[in-house]
């Protein structure tokens, strides 16, 4: 009735007891992900980026979990569509900001020099006050310099409001920060909007990466947006990188910056740096010269 009302007059709204439930029950599920974020139930872990050329870890790839505490850990899979379109999204987008930076800062005091990226949604790149934490968060971490901070963002969300993601993109980068652009392939952008984002790194997407070695359509696309990152001087990443074959492949295709389980599965904080000195000891990215 009040919705009716609401709409104006000579009108009338249908009840969906089912659509009321899942509604109800959306509610109810972003309030315990909120109080667990709270609760300090979510953390960060870290997938290693290298250069295959040289063995390089040239940074790593922040990633959401929830410590769930009788679920176990949660990959972004369960929640995240949760939050996508939520009051939540922007608390949560900032939460990762902060405290991927501060591990960052962490990182940089023991020496440990390398790049930390974190993904940012669509709607949270273009709230109003995006800017503003972003430079605060640095303020507060002198520590790291903003050219060891990249943000990844959809090809699919950097289209949604082109004129308006590009104005602040450009704001960004005027503090230092890098950008990539992630999931490369799988949106509609256009070559002309590719040539006016400030990005720096185009991510090849995993779902292309993956077959690449079995189908040849998909070989197709990775050599394709490989010479276009060149075209447009861009650096080229490829994620989803199953196996050290994957690497010779797309080293011999001219990409030598990789991510992905061939390389290392995501972990917590406290296990990157002996990660790192296992990888260097190991270097294993020789087999491939």
């Amino acid at each position: 009735m009040y919705q009716a009302k609401e709409a104006g007059k000579n009108r009338y709204q249908l009840f969906d007891p089912e659509s009321d439930r899942k509604a109800q029950t959306h509610r109810k599920y972003l309030e315990t992900m909120h109080q667990s974020l709270l609760n300090q139930e979510f953390v960060l872990f870290y997938q290693p980026k290298v250069d295959l050329d040289d063995g390089r870890v040239i940074g790593v790839e922040a990633l959401i979990r929830w410590q769930h505490p009788e679920l176990g850990l949660l990959t972004p899979a369960h929640f995240l569509p949760h939050l996508h379109g939520s009051h939540l999204e922007t608390t949560f987008g900032e939460w990762v900001i902060s405290t991927a930076m501060a591990q960052a800062a962490t990182w940089h005091k023991a020496g440990l020099q390398m790049t930390v990226s974190v993904n940012v949604s669509a709607n949270h790149l273009l709230q109003p006050g995006f800017f503003a934490h972003l430079q605060a968060t640095l303020a507060q971490h002198p520590e790291v310099k903003p050219e060891h901070f990249e943000l990844e963002v959809l090809e699919s969300a950097a289209i949604a409001d082109m004129e308006q993601a590009i104005g602040i993109l450009l704001d960004c980068r005027q503090l230092g920060i890098h950008f990539a652009l992630d999931d490369f392939g799988t949106g509609y952008s256009s070559l002309t909007y590719l040539r006016k984002l400030p990005i720096d790194t185009l991510k090849i997407d995993q779902s292309f990466v993956r077959d690449m070695l079995t189908d040849n359509d998909d070989l197709g696309i990775v050599e394709g947006v490989i010479q276009l990152a060149n075209v447009f001087h861009r650096q080229v990443i490829a994620e989803g990188v199953e196996t050290m074959a994957h690497g010779k492949q797309l080293r011999l295709l001219g990409c030598h910056l990789v991510q992905g389980y061939g390389i290392a599965r995501p972990m917590p904080a406290s296990a990157v740096e002996e990660w790192c000195i296992q990888w260097h000891n190991d270097k294993p990215w020789l087999a491939l010269q």
